[in-house]
């Protein structure tokens, strides 16, 4: 791949609108692990939940039938947000829905939870990381919970065709040291719709009493 001439925002376009929501390698029916995160520390109906690339993924779905009342989903790309609208109708008119880079994303923070499952992976240089974390840490308010899934270390060398970086927890935890508090770390296998398997970290982070300015 030519990272000189990559669009990321146009990858994504094409991709989505050639593939049905079971022809992608990260699809979920049921998003176990988040939810079960986000039970586990008690996150509150009335929650402002971010989910970062969350897309045309069944996430959104699930929080509304559990009765969240505030969930707004950010992608980079419009067709994967179309299609998740699409798919909730009248039920996603609650639902905010915001076309964007996570990068550089401008949204109505602060967020009680900032959801990235399979974002952070794709940002393999030092600017596109600092870029996010500056987001993080406008977005998401003091004492709001982080949660954060990348491929681990015996994951996946690319995804879609682009090559990601795969995270320790070790890594993980130093790179948000001086935002997140890390609640816990843990590994889980993802199985494809395809039959693969894929090794993902999850962590759940507080984010830290001290509020940064903004960028």
């Amino acid at each position: 791949m030519d990272t000189n001439s990559f669009d990321p925002k146009q990858h994504w376009e094409d991709l989505y609108a050639k593939k049905g929501p079971q022809e992608v390698s990260w699809f979920q029916a049921m998003p176990k692990v988040s939810l079960e995160l986000l039970a586990e520390n008690r996150v509150p109906l009335t929650a402002r939940i971010l989910d970062v690339g969350g897309g045309d993924s069944l996430l959104v779905d699930h929080l509304l039938e559990r009765g969240y009342k505030n969930v707004t989903v950010l992608d980079i790309s419009g067709t994967a947000l179309t299609k998740a609208q699409e798919r909730l109708g009248e039920a996603g008119a609650s639902v905010h829905w915001i076309e964007g880079d996570a990068t550089r994303v401008e949204a109505p923070g602060p967020f009680d939870v900032w959801h990235d499952r399979a974002v952070f992976h794709f940002l393999t240089t030092d600017a596109d990381v600092e870029r996010y974390l500056s987001r993080l840490a406008l977005l998401l308010k003091p004492g709001g919970l982080l949660i954060l899934g990348t491929f681990s270390e015996n994951g996946p060398e690319k995804c879609s065709g682009i090559p990601v970086h795969r995270y320790s927890e070790a890594e993980m935890v130093k790179r948000l040291q001086e935002l997140c508090v890390r609640i816990r770390c843990f590994t889980v296998d993802h199985v494809t719709p395809f039959d693969t398997v894929q090794n993902f970290l999850f962590c759940a982070f507080r984010r830290s009493d001290v509020q940064m300015a903004a960028p």
